[in-house]
């Protein structure tokens, strides 16, 4: 008999637009915080402090509606706070190179005590991840993976459209089969929805 980690009481908690937060017995991992109107994040991250959890902060990609610029502070400030950047993250919001555990690249593996993340392509920018517990629990975290289709009609005229629906489509399921031939089954998703599609 081979014995299996024990299962973490593990609570996903929603935050604001694609932030995420995941806390376990002794980490939170914060996905794409942003903002916190509702102060939830605030307080799941006064109690690490004084729970002594170490908390992972994953930024997908630069936009600012996926990142705040005062979580590399955070970072520096608490010894037990952990920056994991996208590479497009670190170029475009100039953070120091010294700071992140790992850049955040598609085919990146980061392995921490508490988890395995795992990145991949997205259909925007940066990445999208599948991160798992030591358990076997598995979160995938979109950033804005998505297929985007705007009908051409809802685009202000200034926009350009880059790419045609159909290749759109057919970015967005070659990430998907990507991540289902790594990870068959997924237990949480946490994935964009847009009112405009």
């Amino acid at each position: 008999l081979t014995s299996c980690p024990r299962p973490f009481n593990m609570q996903l908690t929603y935050i604001h637009h694609s932030c995420f937060a995941a806390e376990g017995d002794d980490f939170v991992i914060v996905y794409d915080y942003w903002t916190d109107s509702e102060g939830r994040l605030a307080r799941m991250l006064e109690q690490t402090l004084v729970q002594g959890k170490e908390v992972y902060f994953i930024i997908s990609h630069f936009h600012t509606d996926h990142y705040n610029a005062e979580i590399p502070t955070w970072c520096t400030e608490h010894e037990h706070w952990h920056l994991l950047p996208s590479y497009d993250t670190i170029r475009r919001r100039r953070i120091d190179k010294s700071l992140p555990l790992a850049e955040l690249r598609p085919g990146t593996v980061v392995k921490t005590p508490h988890f395995t993340l795992h990145a991949y392509h997205s259909t925007d920018m940066g990445i999208s991840s599948v991160t798992q517990l030591t358990d076997g629990t598995t979160l995938y975290h979109a950033g804005d993976n998505n297929n985007w289709y705007f009908p051409t009609s809802d685009l202000p005229a200034s926009t350009k459209v880059r790419i045609s629906p159909d290749d759109m489509e057919k970015l967005y399921l070659s990430t998907l089969r990507e991540i289902k031939a790594d990870f068959p089954k997924l237990d949480h998703a946490m994935l964009p929805v847009d009112h405009r599609l």
